[in-house]
């Protein structure tokens, strides 16, 4: 792919950008201009900077919408997110401008979209969640502050990820991305210094012990888009950020289930026209892709080198606790969220390792791998399904995770778990990182997978036979 050379900001260039100060106080928020040109020996306190916007998420709330009223919800939300992206650009821009001001302004927008979609669901026959409309408000998160949040939650990825101990950095310390808005040195830990932290369930008597693995290559072909197909249909540049394609080459906003069964497939076995899709990672190293001037690329501070995988792996295994029914087709599973940096971790289910210490997973952090191993990412997907719907209003709660012991919640049922492993050969620096939503600063705990099940009748079958009788099959 084409790309344009591009220099670095200066650490000097960073610090006038950042030189706009918050002080949170009595009142609202006050702008302070910070000294960034200070010489050395200057011990004037400096405030914390504005570093980013804090919305609530409003989708997560929407358990029932009306089929009749999704359309009209999802092109909401999907606006919500745009009003985001554009106020956090604002704030890039201008950082010197009156962040009041500029967080009243969003509120105002995010209280009209969230009132279409009271009002799309209620003409529906439908009931909105009481309160939506307090969901408007967002905050000014400082640079430096706690994230705040939670601990892991029971049925998360693998149990008890977490990071080793990380040098504390400096917004000088690393390159701040090219873009101004992350990856930060502390977004980084050496995976030798992580303590093994891996504990997956022990399979029971009556586990489903096989496997079945589907070959769909590693997107050579560069198929990406910024769009996504589950959580905003019909809304180019859905995500604000560009996904990787494997499988179906069918899927942009506009894809229905139709356009997907017809479309053609990576997948060595044509019976999987699933679509597997995921954030690139880019190397920020002064090179820019083509869509340096593009939506979901530049336009949405997603900038550098896009790297294409080494290795995908795309296995399906069974449960520990039992057998595993066959999931439906066009069952849409997103794993992992892609705004956990603001949202909290009640959803995040980022795993960052290196080959040869994958049995040490980090939740919030990039690993920086020794000579001879590779950065790899691992989503391993919800594995409980209600046994009713292929989709749900917040894209969630039809699925979840098993419990640490491998069983389903009440009235879910086990279906075979797609376990995905992607490889990428990167060079051991604080330089690279998923693409993001902007306000979400690149943040290794964002990192999401996202799946639709497209296996034709009888290869889902096989697949569910395989595993069910422990058989490892491809």
């Amino acid at each position: 792919m084409g790309r344009t050379s591009r220099k670095r900001s200066t650490p000097a260039g960073r610090a006038i950008a950042a030189s706009a100060a918050l002080i949170l106080g009595a009142g609202g928020l006050a702008v302070l201009n910070g000294n960034a040109s200070a010489g050395e020996g200057d011990d004037r306190p400096t405030a914390p900077v504005m570093a980013t916007i804090d919305c609530p998420e409003v989708g997560n709330e929407l358990q029932e919408v009306p089929e009749s009223a999704r359309s009209r919800v999802d092109s909401e939300l999907a606006a919500l997110d745009g009003q985001i992206t554009a106020a956090y650009e604002r704030l890039a821009e201008d950082r010197s401008q009156d962040p009041a001001a500029l967080l009243g302004s969003l509120e105002e927008q995010r209280r009209a979209s969230i009132g279409t979609v009271i009002g799309a669901i209620e003409q529906s026959g439908g009931t909105a969640p009481e309160n939506l409309d307090s969901l408007a408000p967002c905050t000014a998160r400082a640079s430096g502050q706690e994230d705040g949040r939670e601990g892991d939650q029971d049925g998360g990825p693998e149990g008890g990820q977490e990071g080793g101990d990380a040098e504390e950095g400096t917004e000088d310390g690393g390159n701040g991305g090219q873009a101004g808005n992350g990856p930060a040195a502390d977004d980084f830990v050496d995976i030798e210094s992580v303590r093994p932290n891996v504990n997956l369930p022990r399979n029971q008597r009556g586990a489903s012990r096989g496997t079945f693995t589907t070959k769909c290559g590693t997107n050579e072909n560069g198929k990406r888009n910024p769009d996504n197909v589950i959580v905003a249909p019909g809304v180019s540049n859905g995500a604000h950020h560009m996904h990787d394609y494997v499988g179906n080459q069918a899927n942009d906003a506009f894809a229905s289930d139709d356009d997907l069964a017809a479309g053609a497939t990576t997948c060595r076995n044509q019976g999987d026209r699933s679509t597997y899709y995921w954030p690139v990672l880019r190397v920020q190293n002064g090179t820019d892709e083509q869509d340096a001037g593009a939506d979901g690329g530049g336009k949405d501070q997603n900038v550098g080198e896009i790297r294409t995988p080494a290795t995908v792996s795309l296995k399906f295994v069974g449960s520990p606790v039992g057998k595993v029914v066959e999931m439906p087709r066009f069952l849409r599973v997103i794993t992992g969220d892609a705004k956990a940096f603001t949202n909290g971790d009640a959803n995040a289910n980022a795993s960052w390792s290196c080959t040869g210490f994958e049995n040490r997973q980090l939740a919030d952090k990039y690993p920086l791998c020794p000579a001879g191993s590779s950065v790899v990412r691992t989503f391993r997907f919800q594995s409980c399904w209600d046994g009713r719907n292929t989709d749900s209003a917040n894209h969630r709660t039809h699925v979840a995770f098993a419990d640490r012991n491998g069983r389903c919640p009440q009235g879910f049922r086990a279906i075979p778990q797609l376990v995905q492993r992607i490889v990428y050969d990167v060079a051991p620096e604080p330089n690279f990182a998923v693409d993001s939503f902007p306000e979400q600063l690149h943040k290794p705990v964002t990192d999401h997978g996202d799946f639709i099940n497209v296996f034709d009748e009888r290869l889902m079958d096989r697949v569910v036979r395989c595993i069910n009788r422990g058989d490892r099959c491809r």
